[in-house]
């Protein structure tokens, strides 16, 4: 064998064993007589040293080692004088009595031995480099063994692993799809899933009962820190449940996730809170809402109503708001206008604002507020409170008056902001939250038509049906989104089953009869054979790793990712095809305005 143990498992009770370890060099250092090597591998690092009493051509070899050369050792574990107590193997080292070198490296563009603030192109560029930091090697194994318990509870639940098809129908389920085309039916194409759920429905209706998947997805979409083009769902259907039944399962799973494979997180609070959607929005300014700090929105409509200042007045005369963040301590002008700047890019005209200080309160809107309604903005925000969590007792209300949902994203984007601004997260925390009675659908100015909020599938509450033709708007879902952290970790909903309801749910979505039966004939064929009542979730696997390796992106949660560009720097993809594979295929690619060389 080229070993017999790993450089993790060594420890004192080894004394005087024989062993053969290899790995990586991690570290050398030269110490006249004797040379010392951290030698490296997946499961940790044990200190072997060259002695030139012991093999003077072991000893002489080790001269010429390099960091990330890959060696063998034959040596003897001995206890070490100067015990190193932030290893694991730290009370003990390896005297070597031959060395083989399996495999030399260059020098490498980054170092491996150390954490350091690396250029993410470059990083992606030799990810096989990269994945060797413990970093990386720790947030892989945590990733394994969240997925593995999330394996066993499941199957202790009874549910089936059951393989769905990757090359699957064009839908028009939301994002865009990822096409492939088909070389037996030219002019024809099959898509890259961006979810299982019509699959994973009609294992319900095949009397699976309870299935899961840790499913490949692919999603032709915008990407930021925590999207990528595919990705990884945890995903999930159960017959015969309802929405409580699925949300208990699923906090179970988190709780004892967490507690198994982060122990070092806590919950905020057990059990997760129920917010209902317009209770998160109205609070927060978004459905994604982080917990784990206050800076509420409030609502000052009612108080500056018949306000002088037609700004605030004239909005709400129009059915707008003025909704605002009572914020601790007193910003510099600079730092305003970067929260306007901010407020601006999420639709809102402006930012408002007022100073409450011990001398009295400024603000360029001062002048045009009555006392009253000054001071009542004081009481109604608790400005008292956050003058008192301020180091100079001062506090800021920061406006926007604008319609509801403007309101909503320029302060919700505020807000998070600001809670990073005044270092108000507290770390080693999960606040975990169900998002419940989302609306239905949403109106889709650009179209003219209603999207499905979640999917079209999504079974609306049973006392809105009747209000499905008359007043869309006000129906809502049987949904549930789990919400950690300021993100959706996994979403879902009790579906529609009878088929009557799902034609009439795809009305709604200006989807016709005759495009329902010709892209989603074979679902509801398929509910016309006796389908049970049935609901699921899909957690994204890759942002439920990302809050408990604590990581801030969820491409350090996965081996390969894509960059921000869906570009593979180490492979090259995407990459151009040659014009004979895409002749097979009956393809030709025409050259874009800003790629003049364009394949075909």
């Amino acid at each position: 064998m080229l070993r017999t143990h790993t450089c993790g498992e060594l420890r004192a009770a080894h004394a005087g064993t024989s062993v053969t370890l290899a790995g990586w060099v991690h570290r050398r250092r030269d110490h006249g007589g004797l040379v010392f090597v951290d030698l490296r591998d997946r499961h940790g690092i044990t200190q072997v040293t060259f002695d030139s009493d012991v093999d003077a051509a072991a000893f002489e070899a080790a001269h010429s080692l390099g960091h990330e050369w890959v060696v063998a050792v034959d040596g003897t574990v001995s206890e070490r004088i100067d015990a190193n107590p932030e290893l694991d193997t730290g009370g003990i080292e390896v005297r070597v009595s031959a060395l083989r070198v399996l495999s030399a490296s260059q020098v490498p563009p980054f170092e491996v031995s150390r954490e350091l603030n690396i250029d993410e192109n470059l990083r992606m560029q030799y990810r096989y480099l990269d994945l060797r930091r413990a970093r990386m090697a720790r947030n892989l194994r945590l990733r394994h063994e969240a997925t593995s318990f999330a394996r066993a509870f499941l199957d202790r639940e009874a549910f089936l692993d059951v393989e769905t098809p990757i090359l699957t129908r064009a839908t028009p389920e939301g994002a865009r799809d990822y096409l492939v085309p088909s070389r037996e039916h030219p002019g024809r194409f099959y898509a890259l899933p961006q979810s299982p759920q019509q699959t994973k429905q009609i294992l319900m209706v095949a009397g699976v009962d309870r299935y899961y998947q840790f499913a490949r997805c692919f999603r032709d979409e915008d990407l930021r820190a925590d999207r990528q083009p595919e990705f990884t769902q945890l995903d999930m259907e159960l017959s015969f449940v309802d929405a409580d039944d699925v949300m208990a399962i699923n906090e179970r799973l988190m709780l004892e996730m967490s507690a198994a494979v982060a122990p070092h997180l806590r919950f905020r609070e057990t059990p997760f809170p129920r917010i209902p959607f317009d209770e998160a929005m109205a609070r927060f300014g978004t459905d994604q809402p982080d917990l784990r700090y206050g800076l509420e929105l409030v609502d000052l409509s009612a108080v500056v109503a018949g306000s002088g200042f037609k700004v605030f007045s004239g909005t709400i005369a129009k059915g707008g708001v003025v909704k605002a963040l009572a914020v601790p301590g007193i910003f510099t002008r600079k730092q305003i206008d970067a929260l306007e700047e901010t407020a601006k890019q999420r639709g809102a005209a402006g930012l408002a604002w007022l100073a409450y200080e011990a001398e009295g309160v400024r603000g360029p809107i001062a002048k045009f507020l009555s006392e009253a309604e000054i001071e009542g903005m004081r009481e109604h925000a608790s400005i008292a409170a956050r003058q008192a969590e301020s180091e100079d007792g001062g506090a800021m209300l920061l406006f926007v008056a604008a319609e509801a949902a403007v309101a909503h994203a320029a302060l919700g984007r505020l807000r998070t902001d600001l809670a990073d601004q005044l270092a108000l997260i507290p770390d080693g925390e999960l606040a975990c939250c169900w998002i419940v009675d989302a609306p239905l659908v949403e109106w889709n100015a650009d179209e003219d038509r209603w999207d499905a909020v979640h999917h079209p599938f999504t079974a609306p509450r049973p006392e809105d049906v009747a209000g499905m033709a008359d007043d869309p708007a006000a129906v809502r879902a049987q949904a549930y989104d789990l919400v950690c952290n300021g993100y959706e970790i996994a979403g879902g909903s009790v579906r529609i089953h009878e088929p009557e309801l799902q034609l009439a749910a795809f009305g709604l979505l200006g989807i016709a009869p005759e495009q329902a039966e010709e892209e989603f004939g074979h679902m509801l064929e398929a509910f016309s054979y006796g389908a049970p009542p049935h609901g699921g979730i899909a957690w994204g696997w890759d942002r439920t790793v990302m809050l408990l390796a604590g990581e801030r992106t969820i491409r350090e949660v996965i081996a390969f990712p894509k960059t921000l560009v869906a570009s593979d720097p180490m492979t090259g993809a995407p990459a151009p095809v040659a014009d004979a594979n895409l002749k097979v295929l009956g393809i030709a690619v025409r050259p874009t305005k800003d790629e003049p060389h364009a394949q075909g």
